[in-house]
C-alpha cells in the first residue's frame, strides 16, 4: 500500500505533467518569427509526451487507489520565445528533482513499480530539458 506521501507527490507530479502539456502546446501555437519557427515542431512534440505521462501515471495513480487531479500547476506561455523557452527549462529541472524524489520515496516503499515508471519518465523529461537548454542558446 503506498503512503500518503507517495500519492500526493503522484498527484504533483500529475498536476505538473498537465500544465506543461498545455503551456508547451500553447507555445507551439504562439510561436512567431524565423526561430518561433524552428521551435515550434519541438514544443508541439514535447506537449504530446508530457500529456502521455500524465495518463501514465494516472493510470498508476488510480490503481493505487487514489483519484487523479485534473488541476494543472500554474501554466506560464511567456510573451517572447526566449522567456518561453528559459520557463520551460525551468520547468524540467524542477521535474527532474520531483521525479527522483518520487523514485527514491517508491523505492523505500518497495514500490518498483512506480520507481520503474518514473525512471523511463526521468529519461524523458532529461531529453526535454536537453532540447530546451540547446533551444535557448540559440534564441
Amino acid at each position: 500500500m503506498a503512503s500518503k506521501e507517495l500519492l500526493e507527490l503522484l498527484n504533483k507530479a500529475i498536476a505538473r505533467e498537465i500544465q506543461v502539456s498545455i503551456q508547451y502546446m500553447w507555445q507551439h501555437v504562439q510561436w512567431i518569427g524565423v526561430k518561433g519557427f524552428a521551435t515550434k515542431d519541438a514544443f508541439e512534440g514535447i506537449a504530446r509526451a508530457e500529456m502521455k505521462h500524465a495518463e501514465s501515471i494516472a493510470e498508476r495513480l488510480f490503481y493505487l487507489g487514489e483519484i487523479p487531479t485534473t488541476k494543472p500547476t500554474e501554466i506560464v506561455v511567456g510573451k517572447t520565445l526566449k522567456e518561453m523557452v528559459a520557463r520551460d527549462v525551468k520547468d524540467e529541472e524542477n521535474a527532474i528533482t520531483l521525479y527522483k524524489s518520487i523514485i527514491v520515496k517508491a523505492r523505500k516503499e518497495k514500490d518498483e513499480t512506480t520507481a520503474l515508471l518514473f525512471m523511463n519518465i526521468l529519461k524523458d523529461e532529461e531529453d526535454h530539458h536537453d532540447t530546451f537548454t540547446t533551444l535557448l542558446e540559440e534564441i
